[in-house]
């Protein structure tokens, strides 16, 4: 099966961990292109036609899985290889959503380079083998509500951990756990806004309007 041979694109919303993936592949000699979020990624996908997209998850205007369910569903760019990385969406059931999708591999954060650069190197090998028909939309939308919620759940329990651990912590300790209360509340509000998104879509995907 042949190979596409263009850069590779990084996509990741956080600049220091996108410059650190795009300055580690450069060094070993790959070209690269980055974009800070899905919505660019699809706009540079269809311009540069990457050998490989390496993406996040979690990530604002079209996270990951939404861009990949994209790619797929496009016969343009269905046979790019993904790689997804994620420091959140890491248990058994979000990483068996990814691949069914058609991810090729899954790496949580924080990231082994050494383990990165060699799946790169394995993925660029083996190209777009292995990758599964596209989902259709309504299995889409259905698994990733479920991946949505789980995730806000957690998101909230550790938030309320938190809170309660800063009412018996010394001052001197509370603003290291005041910054992750803050980041936690931050995901959990970024999570349910999109799954407030992601209703109203399937709303309309199953003839509906909000608040029918």
């Amino acid at each position: 099966m042949s190979v596409p041979f263009g850069p590779i694109l990084v996509v990741e919303d956080t600049p220091n961990v996108r410059e650190l993936l795009v300055v580690t592949l450069r060094f070993k000699g790959y070209p690269v292109v980055a974009a800070h979020d899905g919505q660019e990624a699809l706009e540079m996908i269809a311009r540069e036609r990457p050998s490989l997209v390496i993406t996040d998850i979690m990530m604002p205007k079209v996270d990951g899985y939404s861009l990949v369910h994209q790619m797929r569903k496009d016969p343009h760019t269905a046979s790019i290889p993904v790689l997804f990385i994620s420091a959140t969406y890491t248990t058994h059931e979000d990483k068996k959503f990814a691949l069914n999708l058609g991810a090729i591999k899954f790496i949580e954060k924080p990231i082994d380079t050494e383990d990165f650069l060699l799946t790169v190197a394995e993925i660029l090998t083996q190209g777009s083998e292995g990758i599964p028909a596209p989902m259709a939309d309504g299995e889409f939308y259905q698994g990733y509500r479920t991946r949505l919620e789980s995730k806000l759940r957690y998101k909230r329990t550790q938030a309320a951990r938190i809170e309660r651990l800063l009412e018996t912590l010394p001052e001197e300790q509370q603003p290291a756990f005041q910054a992750m209360l803050a980041e936690a509340q931050d995901d959990a509000g970024d999570i349910q806004a999109e799954l407030d998104e992601l209703a109203a879509v399937m709303a309309q995907l199953n003839g509906h309007h909000p608040g029918e």
